[in-house]
């Protein structure tokens, strides 16, 4: 076969597996960069052979990762990257060094190296994380502008950076010196003489070429323009000894800050999923199944050890930073693997006699099968952490690093408005909440944010909103409403939780950047979802139809009707089936699990708003299966329970239990008239010590122990056998009378003092004599 002809059919062969590997992976909802990798694995040399020659689609491959990276670099921008430079600078360097310097300890302690030399280049292939695959990850996720997915393109940018560095001084390993510090010398000044060019071409340069193209209005001109730059640059940092992918994100970064940075976006983003596509399949085709099965052990034991060894030294150092526990635990375990361009480092040790043929295969074993599971394990992290929260001594770990770093001194104290987030939204709300005299507190987690809430006498909490002391430190239980404009959907929806567990009548609007998050923030008890390019169109449609003459007041019912529908009108329309992927994908992420309505339940017959499970239990009913296979996805308020459902549910374990008394009668469901008081136990009560069962209330008084909050730790239906702790807030359910008869027959155990009456999960009854804050004990 000709060989240009050659070239053609190996290209569709690769497109047709990375198709039908990708589409293997939705059908198991599993990454499609995993169908990549097995599409590779199965057309490559070790599979059924269909490619043997690999040089032409590693070559093409590499357009990929240089597109993937390029487009990285318009998103991310000189501004996104100085928010992480002293960790990406800092701890990625650091990272890098400790990582070396491990590697050849224990390397050289176990044999699997003769010399230092030897030791210090298996660390530095060790040391690189895997940009692409970590990357497409967080686009997937939509995690790239969050704080972990920052940290992590900070440090992997480094690490690109860094393998421009091992490639020029690896001949030098083993010469003297002297050789080595010229080598090092050398691509120091070549790196910082390419950032000054790239400085002064993103300035003077690059901004001038794509005004020029843009005026040509041609989609063709420019986007070829936008290649040839992308590329050009990319081929000049290989020709100076650094990586491709170093000078397509560089290029990236150079294109930003101009005018022009979303449409090049738009244009690059088909190149990019194909190319990119092509990259993943090229490195399945690297992998070789019979050696990995014929060193199964071994290869598992080396990728337990990359693993466990790359989180513990990544993990400490993020934490080191400022970063919350949660953050590092992400960040650790997301970078916990070997980099697709150590083969490219391993290829050229093997050449220069650094490694053996058989420690170059099992790198490449052990760096195919750590590349494999990276999506499983961040898609795993999630549910480690909410086990986490559910282990006493990890919770604390987890919590002592979620108090607020800073509290400013003027904090409105009641019916004030707290926003979550402090980005271009948060700002525009807080500035319009100002001008209206209307009480503030902004909780951000970023220093330079923070430095600006300070200049402007704004009062705010640094600390992560979605943490349970920042929350209480903000007051949640006393403010009138709250809104939420976080970046992460992660922390959005942990934010709206625990805020609803602090105060279950709060007002809270969220903003949605993902249309199938509009639902899930519903259910999850959110009074109002924003979805900022819906709300857009809606202006814009608004701003349309008046000047075209249509009554203003009709078309404000009819975009309310829109809001009021969820922006159905406006999502594309999904099927069933499709509904129901989307949920059972969003309930992965959080603790989720199917529960079958027990027989003779209390529940059966009643609707969920009448059960109101998300105030008694924390508990959110995703989905119901009815017995004759009925599903019922995001069911409404009016929905009933019937004999049989199988209920999809979302909350924490201790939720989960308490859902599961209420369903078999063991907890009964508060009366008609019912209401709520949070008591505070204080330091000198004579309360302390005394389990709930000695006190007794429910028999004494007919008085509930609904719920305890203790250190930012919200439990339901707290155990009988629980020692009250001073500082304990106990929430007591019961009638007027009954509530005021504990508090006199308990005294001096419970005195009256800053007590507040929340409202019940049914109706309250009214009582002008009640006292409106919370009671001591």
């Amino acid at each position: 076969m000709q060989e240009d002809f050659r070239l053609i059919v190996d290209l569709v062969i690769v497109l047709a597996a990375a198709t039908a590997g990708g589409l293997l992976a939705s059908l198991l909802k599993q990454p499609a960069l995993l169908g990549y990798l097995i599409g590779g694995i199965v057309i490559g040399p070790s599979g059924l052979g269909v490619i043997k020659e690999l040089i032409q689609v590693e070559t093409l491959a590499q357009f990929g990762v240089a597109f993937l990276l390029f487009a990285l670099g318009v998103e991310f921008s000189f501004a996104e990257l100085k928010k992480v430079q002293a960790i990406s600078l800092g701890g990625g360097g650091l990272q890098i060094i400790l990582t070396m310097l491990l590697t050849t300890v224990v390397s050289l302690g176990v044999g699997w190296v003769s010399s230092p030399v030897q030791g210090i280049f298996l660390g530095a292939i060790l040391s690189l994380s895997s940009t692409a695959v970590v990357l497409k990850c967080l686009m997937e996720r939509n995690e790239t502008t969050t704080p972990h997915g920052q940290v992590m393109l900070g440090m992997l940018v480094v690490q690109d950076l860094a393998l421009g560095l091992m490639l020029a001084v690896l001949p030098a390993l083993d010469q003297p010196a002297e050789a080595l510090g010229l080598a090092v010398g050398r691509s120091l000044i070549l790196i910082g003489l390419f950032a000054l060019g790239a400085v002064a071409a993103g300035i003077w340069i690059i901004p001038s070429l794509l005004r020029f193209l843009a005026q040509t209005e041609s989609r063709e001109l420019f986007l070829l323009g936008v290649v040839v730059l992308c590329l050009g640059i990319a081929l000049l940092t290989e020709h100076l000894g650094f990586s491709i992918e170093m000078g397509a994100f560089v290029a990236g970064l150079m294109i930003s800050e101009v005018e022009y940075a979303d449409q090049t976006l738009t244009y690059v983003e088909p190149l990019r999923d194909i190319f990119a596509a092509l990259f993943f399949v090229a490195v399945g085709m690297l992998i070789d199944p019979v050696f990995l099965w014929q060193h199964l052990e071994l290869i598992l034991g080396l990728v337990c050890l990359v693993v466990l060894g790359k989180s513990l030294i990544i993990i400490p150092i993020v934490r080191s930073f400022g970063y919350t526990t949660k953050t590092s635990i992400i960040v650790g375990l997301g970078l916990a693997q070997i980099g697709e361009f150590s083969f490219v480092l391993a290829s050229a040790g093997q050449n220069l006699g650094l490694v053996s043929r058989r420690v170059y295969l099992l790198i490449l074993g052990t760096t195919a099968v750590t590349l494999v599971i990276t999506p499983f394990v961040l898609q795993l992290i999630p549910r480690l952490l909410d086990w986490m929260e559910n282990v006493p001594w990890l919770f604390a770990l987890l919590e002592e690093t979620s108090l607020p770093i800073a509290i400013s001194d003027d904090l409105p104290q009641q019916n004030h408005v707290i926003v979550c987030g402090y980005g271009r939204v948060g700002r525009n709300l807080v500035q319009i909440l100002i001008n209206h005299d209307y009480p503030v507190i902004v909780i951000d987690h970023s220093e330079r944010t923070i430095q600006e809430l300070r200049h402007a006498k704004i009062p705010y909490l640094y600390g992560n909103a979605a943490s349970s002391h920042v929350l209480a430190a903000a007051g949640v239980d006393r403010a009138c409403a709250m809104a939420i404009a976080l970046p992460d959907p992660m922390n959005t929806r942990l934010c709206l939780k625990r805020s609803l567990e602090y105060s279950p009548d709060l007002d809270i609007t969220v903003m949605a950047y993902r249309d199938k998050d509009i639902e899930l923030l519903y259910h999850l008890g959110a009074k109002e979802v924003v979805q900022p390019e819906f709300e857009a169109s809606l202006e814009l449609s608004t701003h349309l139809l008046v000047s075209i003459g249509l009554p203003l007041n009709q078309i404000q019912q009819q975009t309310q009707k829109i809001r009021n529908s969820h922006y159905l009108d406006l999502r594309p329309e999904e099927s069933p089936i499709q509904i129901s992927r989307n949920l059972q994908q969003a309930a992965q992420n959080m603790n989720s699990k199917w529960y079958t309505l027990p027989e003779d339940s209390p529940l059966e017959g009643m609707t969920i708003q009448q059960t109101d499970l998300r105030h008694l239990s924390g508990v959110s009913v995703m989905a119901i299966r009815r017995s004759n296979g009925e599903e019922v996805d995001y069911p409404n308020s009016n929905t009933s329970l019937e004999k049989g459902d199988r209920l999809l549910l979302v909350g924490e374990p201790e939720a989960l239990a308490i859902l599961d008394q209420l369903a078999k009668g063991e907890v009964k469901l508060p009366s008609d008239s019912v209401s709520c008081q949070w008591l505070v136990i204080l330091e000198n009560s004579l309360a302390i010590g005394k389990t709930l069962a000695e006190i007794d209330l429910l028999r004494r008084y007919s008085v509930q122990v609904q719920a305890l909050r203790r250190q930012g730790k919200f439990l339901r239906w707290p155990h009988p056998t629980m020692d009250l702790q001073a500082g304990d807030h106990l929430l007591l359910c019961g009638g007027f009378q009954n509530l005021n008869q504990v508090r006199c027959d308990l005294i001096p155990m419970i005195t009256p003092g800053n007590a507040k009456t929340v409202a019940s999960s049914t109706k309250t009854e009214s009582n002008p004599s009640e006292t409106k804050q919370p009671a001591t004990l």
